[in-house]
Formats: structure tokens, sequence, C-alpha cells
């Protein structure tokens, strides 16, 4: 190992048609939804006769899947395993890397890595820098949290060269706040073809939740919700919060003892997920923040029949091909009931869901996107700021 806990075995030039992708987990890794577009996106720009270098943490991939691109370039930084310190601690590790070694561009996740921006800038490396959601309005980060994403925000506004948005909204957010357009490019679904149910739920109607545990995400509401839909239909829950806690431990009891609750953990097998998707006969997404989320979009792909939490995001992306509920758990339930009963509504929004993903969510229209947003930064490396859009 290096001074930067870099491996010492591992490729650190970079030849022609570069691009360092920094701020995810690695490749390939199957924890979110930046990890979801670099398994997309990484072997596409290698298609496209790019050079390309994934910056990520030891333990975090697995390389014996059929995911692993071999031209794709891993490298292994250290950092801090904590939920408030990791972002930041890898991303500095990462564009120290990066800044040395000095790739083309630079592919940024997340505003947290807005501070280490400057050092990019300072090489002469440009960067395009997707900027999630609006974090620093997250329920789960405490109060120095948030004014850490603030301030990487208004970072990345000031020295970020491209910015791209996942969702219009967004977009909306960082002209209004920010003073900064950029690209909207959301995330693509994979369409996987007809699957096998699970064995556990086969032939049965069972109503899905798919998500991190955190409040925003309306998990509480919906496991109140699962007790009194358990009564009638099964429930399958899908993800956990990482760092076990309360929300781990009460959907754990709530399996024990009731047996038509099925907590699946997180679940890495795209194709074991996407058959939960495709089988159920209702899947509740209660995702409030962020912009286009890729689980949406890709239960979208599987034509999942939705019942979505009511938000100006969830309805950019869902338009006309969901059902839309408040964030209580009274109300969760008896639109998840009212779906679970009618299976001819099922059809119907699972057909409009699955219509809408493959019109406005295609992953070769994403990646086309991202590929020409870096080629288009590469022609204007100059340091010198933009005005007018460079500042809140």
């Amino acid at each position: 190992m290096t001074a930067h806990g870099l491996r010492t075995d591992q490729r650190t030039t970079f030849v022609g048609k570069s691009v360092a992708i920094i701020g995810t987990r690695g490749y390939p890794s199957f924890y979110g939804g930046f990890e979801t577009l670099v398994r997309q996106l990484a072997p596409y720009l290698a298609d496209q006769g790019w050079d390309v270098t994934v910056y990520g943490r030891d333990g975090s991939t697995k390389k014996d899947t059929p995911d692993h691109d071999p031209r794709v370039h891993a490298i292994v930084t250290r950092g801090v395993e904590s939920k408030s310190l990791s972002t930041l601690s890898y991303g500095l590790t990462s564009s120290v890397h990066a800044a040395r070694h000095r790739p083309d561009v630079a592919l940024v996740m997340n505003v947290a890595n807005g501070y280490w921006l400057p050092l990019l800038r300072a090489r002469g490396i440009p960067t395009v820098v997707n900027v999630d959601g609006i974090e620093w309005e997250r329920a789960k980060w405490g109060k120095q949290a948030k004014a850490v994403f603030r301030g990487g925000a208004r970072l990345t506004a000031k020295f970020g060269d491209n910015l791209v948005y996942d969702s219009q909204e967004i977009a909306r957010r960082w002209a209004a706040g920010f003073k900064r357009d950029g690209i909207f490019i959301p995330y693509g679904g994979t369409d996987p073809g007809p699957l096998e149910p699970v064995p556990e739920l086969a032939g049965r109607p069972y109503a899905l939740m798919v998500a991190r545990f955190v409040p925003e995400n309306t998990v509480v509401e919906f496991f109140d919700a699962a007790e009194h839909l358990s009564e009638r239909w099964d429930i399958a829950i899908v993800g956990s919060s990482g760092y076990g806690g309360d929300l781990d431990d009460r959907v754990a009891n709530l399996a024990a003892r009731n047996e038509r609750i099925h907590w699946f953990g997180h679940v890495s097998d795209d194709q074991r997920l996407f058959s939960l998707w495709q089988h159920s006969g209702a899947y509740f997404h209660g995702h409030s923040v962020g912009g286009t989320n890729p689980a949406l979009v890709q239960a979208m792909a599987c034509g999942a029949p939705i019942v979505a939490r009511d938000t100006v995001f969830n309805r950019e992306v869902l338009a006309g091909s969901a059902i839309f509920a408040q964030p209580h758990s009274a109300d969760i339930a008896e639109k998840i009931d009212q779906l679970l009963a009618n299976r001819s509504l099922q059809q119907e929004l699972s057909t409009a869901a699955r219509h809408r993903g493959e019109t406005h969510y295609s992953w070769r229209n994403v990646c086309s996107t991202y590929e020409t947003t870096l080629l288009d930064v590469t022609g204007t490396k100059s340091s010198v700021p933009r005005s007018n859009n460079n500042r809140e």
C-alpha cells in the first residue's frame, strides 16, 4: 500500500481518451443508484474507446459476476468507514490520486465531493458532477452533516465545470438556489425479460417495498401499513439501514413473528430483485427526496404495478402510470389493498409503467448523453471560472 492507501499493483497511468469516476463504492458494486449507473456507463464508455477508471472502496465490489468488464480499471483507496465520513474521506483519497495522474476528465458523484473540485481544477482536470438529490434536506443527516453537504453544494456550484441533474425538479432547484444550469440525465432501467418468481412467494400475491431504511423513504409508515396488510396479503421487504438500528430490529421482529412478512435484507443479485418487482402485485415506492430514483425506474422496467408516495419527483417520473398515496400508514394500506385486490388494475399499471420506462428512461440514451457531456467538457479545460454561472 502507498501513503494514500492505494494498492501498488494497480494501474496508475491514463492513456488515450480517459475518464476517472469518483464518488461511488467502486466497480462493479451493487450498493445503490450511483453504483447501478456505473455498472452501465463504464462498459459503455469502454465500448466507445474510453480508458475508464473507477475509484472505490475495499470490500464493496464483486468482480466474479457477469457485470464485471475487465476493460474497466478499478482503483481502491483508503477512507473512514462511517455514516458521516465515508463519502468525504474516500472522495479525498480518490481525488488526490486522480489529480496526480490527470485523466482527461473526472466524473464526480455527490456534492459532498465538491470540497475536492479545486484540487482537480488546479491540475487542469475538467469535471462533470452528478449533484444527486438535495442531501441537506434529508432527515437521516444531523445538523452538522447537512451543513457539510450544503457547503459541498456551494463549492460544486463554483468549481464544477458541468453539472448533471437526474430530474427536472432538481435542475429547477439548482437554478433557483445556486444560479447554475446543467444537463438533465436521469437513470435508466433494464428489461430483464420473463423471470421465475422467488420460491418464498411463488403463486402468492404480495406487496413489495425496496428501500434503504431512512425516514424520508416512508419506511416507518410502510411497516405500520404492512402489519395491517399482512392480515390479508403477503409482504416482501428489501433493504436495510446499512448500519443496523431500530428499523432493522423492527422488521426482523415483524418477520420472525408473522409468516406473511418476508424480509430479504439487501439484495445484490439483480435477477432476484428484478423477479421480486416483476411478480409483485403492488410495489410501494416511498422515497420523498432526491430526483429520479434508480429503484423506481428499474421497477418500471420490470413492469411492477406501483403505489408511490405523492411527491413532485415521483410524479415527474411516473406521470399517469401509478397510484399516489399520502405518507400516512392508513392511506398507504388502503391504496395497496385496493391494488392487490384488482388484477385488471395491476395489469393496466404494469403496462403503463413499462411503456413509460421504455420511452423516457433508456440506459442507452442515458449513457450516450453522459458521453456527450464528458466530451463537451474536455474541450473547455480552462481553469478560469465561468461568469454568471458559478456562484450561489
